[in-house]
């Protein structure tokens, strides 16, 4: 029997194989069920979930950079509330008050005669006034030290109600002015507090050391 592949040319031999070639090629590349396919499949699948997964990187980096700057703003808050709790703290914190106007009465060499603690009041259901008798007496310039130092301390301290008067008029008390001393007189010194505590009666409290 004549074979009709044999009888050709071998160019044309040639050409028929390279046709049945591509033939089984595209039959193995586009057939559902063939290996090939099937890898191709899987290298499409493969692919889409990486694009899936870049953009959700991408999605995801600019939750980071947004979480980085709101934990920079939540520090700054922070250190910010720590500042306001050491200018207006939640506790009276009577004797550190106390020990800040005696600190600053010593550094101006002035004489803190008396501390009387006043009645605590409540300001728009916010913070709370806690006011002091003070009364002091030094010379000209190193009471106007002392308020200046007053007003530099880490806690708010306003003062008001000055009645100054002449020191001689204190002459027979029972404690000596020193030399020098030509102003003596009262005023009240503020400070706050926000949290809210029992707002007793008047109460008098004297610097440590002093008669």
């Amino acid at each position: 029997m004549a074979n009709p592949f044999r009888d050709m040319s071998v160019i044309m031999q040639g050409l028929v194989a390279a046709t049945i070639a591509v033939v089984l090629v595209l039959v193995g590349l586009y057939l559902p069920f063939s290996p090939v396919a099937q890898e191709r499949e899987q290298v499409d699948k493969a692919v889409q979930e990486r694009s899936q997964l870049n953009q959700e990187v991408q999605q995801l980096s600019v939750y980071k950079q947004r979480y980085s700057e709101l934990k920079t703003q939540m520090d700054a808050l922070s250190k910010q509330l720590d500042t306001l709790k050491t200018i207006v703290p939640e506790e009276k914190e009577t004797d550190e008050f106390i020990r800040l106007l005696q600190g600053a009465a010593s550094a101006s060499n002035v004489e803190l005669r008396r501390l009387k603690a006043l009645t605590v009041a409540s300001k728009d259901n916010n913070y709370f006034e806690m006011p002091f008798e003070v009364q002091v007496d030094g010379p000209y310039f190193n009471i106007l030290d002392f308020f200046g130092r007053l007003s530099r301390l880490s806690r708010i301290i306003n003062v008001g109600d000055l009645q100054f008067n002449d020191p001689d008029s204190n002459k027979g008390t029972k404690y000596p002015l020193k030399p020098g001393t030509t102003v003596a007189g009262t005023f009240t010194a503020t400070t706050y507090f926000t949290k809210p505590a029992d707002a007793g009666s008047s109460a008098s409290a004297k610097p440590a050391g002093k008669p």
